[in-house]
């Protein structure tokens, strides 16, 4: 398909509820601005997450933009969309660490789930867009999110909070009070403008308090030390590729670019994300489809292919996995202009961040306890996403087939009871909760008498 563009209009104004179309655009310089504000905000999330999976930011948004193109041109143009960082991945990566796994661990377990993901879009493609909500409904996809987000508590109790809690109290306030009370585009990037406003208040801190004694992440142990800590952003670059993942003097590991690992135990782990990245991406094709009046189910399996193949390709070299961004939703529904070109523009921008060294060195410098306070939204709001898709689709909890397995999945899953299979091979947390709460929603169903299956079919309509 040739990339190119139909100028709307004059390129320049819009009448009372017109819309750009995806294979539209504006004038150019209205282009790359809207371009450049798809960037920012996706920003906040896109390099909180690396950050909080142990990977390199700088890595990061230089892929989200390569992943970007490459879904635009799988998708035909036909579906506006940037790929950022997907936070689905988060909890199931923390496991992995948690296990002692590193880096390549990560990246290999996410590659493979990134494999899955392009099989189930091939699925998708060939067998019709109605076969999400046979295999994976509504009632299901919402639990594996909740349990997603839920499950990474005990990270921000235990990692994050504890490296500086008035930070991260006033972080916290501070974003709540932003995305409600300001609203607007503002509103939808409070995650970045709350890493700004606490990357200041940890200077503050520092001029007016001095250094804090508590728990550091970094050296695992409670010690003294300055909450804003430049050193690697002053030595870094202006100019040039990510560094290879090496050990740093300190013995531990500094995240870069480097080639995946394979293990079976940490892929479990995270292949759990793939259900909710088919949820987010069917929502963002369906939320698509509403605002531009265009039917985008025949592209549904090729946009779920397309975030499995950028997820794929950021993981194969180190960098993180993609998705696409409710953020750019919030943008597009503000501006009413849902143009790809903007999006090719917004993938470029990325690049040119990606290859400035000192950009990246920034992000990885965040304080603990910023991380903590932002950490406390984020984690929540993924959770809550999961009642959103319950709330949306009317999932009906009077009936046993959904409440029963469900309920014993979330409680798996949050409370991170394992399962021991052998010796060396155990079942946990997120795997062991998605696996509970897919199996056992089908087991019911299908055990069920067939008064209940009519009350969840009446209420699937």
């Amino acid at each position: 398909m040739a990339i190119g563009w139909k100028l709307h209009g004059d390129g320049k104004t819009l009448a009372p509820g017109e819309v750009v179309a995806p294979d539209e655009r504006l004038s150019w310089d209205r282009t790359i601005g809207l371009g450049a504000q798809h960037v920012v905000a996706m920003f906040g999330a896109t390099f909180v997450f690396p950050v909080l999976m142990g990977l390199n930011p700088q890595l990061a948004i230089m892929m989200s933009g390569i992943a970007t193109i490459v879904f635009l041109l799988i998708v035909q143009n036909k579906v506006p969309s940037y790929l950022g960082t997907s936070a689905s991945f988060v909890g199931g990566v923390a496991a992995i660490r948690a296990q002692g796994g590193d880096s390549s661990d990560v990246t290999g377990a996410i590659l493979v789930a990134g494999l899955a993901l392009v099989a189930v879009g091939l699925v998708i493609h060939f067998a019709g867009a109605h076969i999400v909500n046979e295999i994976l409904p509504p009632a299901v996809t919402g639990a594996v999110v909740m349990l997603i987000g839920f499950n990474l508590a005990p990270v921000v109790a235990d990692t994050y909070w504890p490296q500086d809690q008035w930070v991260a109290l006033l972080v916290m306030i501070f974003v709540i009070v932003l995305s409600v009370a300001v609203g607007g585009f503002i509103g939808r990037i409070a995650i970045f403008l709350g890493l700004v406003f606490g990357y200041l208040v940890s200077w503050l801190f520092d001029q007016v308090f001095g250094q804090i004694t508590a728990f550091n992440a970094g050296t695992g142990e409670v010690d003294t030390h300055w909450r804003v800590v430049w050193d690697s952003v002053e030595s870094a670059s202006w100019i040039g590729f990510p560094d290879k993942t090496m050990v740093g003097p300190d013995g531990l590991e500094v995240a870069g670019w480097h080639a995946p690992t394979f293990s079976a135990a940490f892929i479990l782990l995270v292949l759990p994300s793939v259900i909710a990245l088919v949820a987010e991406n069917a929502g963002h094709v369906k939320a698509v489809s509403e605002m531009t009046g265009a039917d985008l189910d025949p592209v549904l399996g090729r946009a779920i292919a397309g975030d499995g193949v950028g997820t794929v390709l950021a993981s194969a070299v180190g960098g993180s996995p993609t998705t696409t961004y409710a953020e750019n939703i919030g943008v597009m529904a503000a501006t009413r202009v849902y143009s790809t070109a903007a999006y090719f523009v917004a993938a470029i921008v990325a690049i040119l961040f990606g290859l400035c060294p000192k950009f990246g060195a920034l992000v990885s410098s965040v304080p603990g306890g910023v991380l903590g306070g932002i950490t406390v939204v984020l984690y929540g709001m993924v959770g809550l996403l999961g009642a959103k898709i319950w709330i949306e689709s009317k999932v009906d909890f009077g009936n046993p087939i959904n409440l029963v397995p469900l309920a014993a999945g979330l409680i798996v899953a949050i409370g991170n009871v394992s399962l021991k299979v052998t010796d060396d091979f155990s079942l946990s947390g997120i795997a062991l909760g998605t696996i509970i709460a897919v199996a056992g929603w089908h087991l019911a169903r299908a055990v069920a008498p067939a008064h209940l299956k009519e009350q969840l079919k009446a209420s699937r309509v």
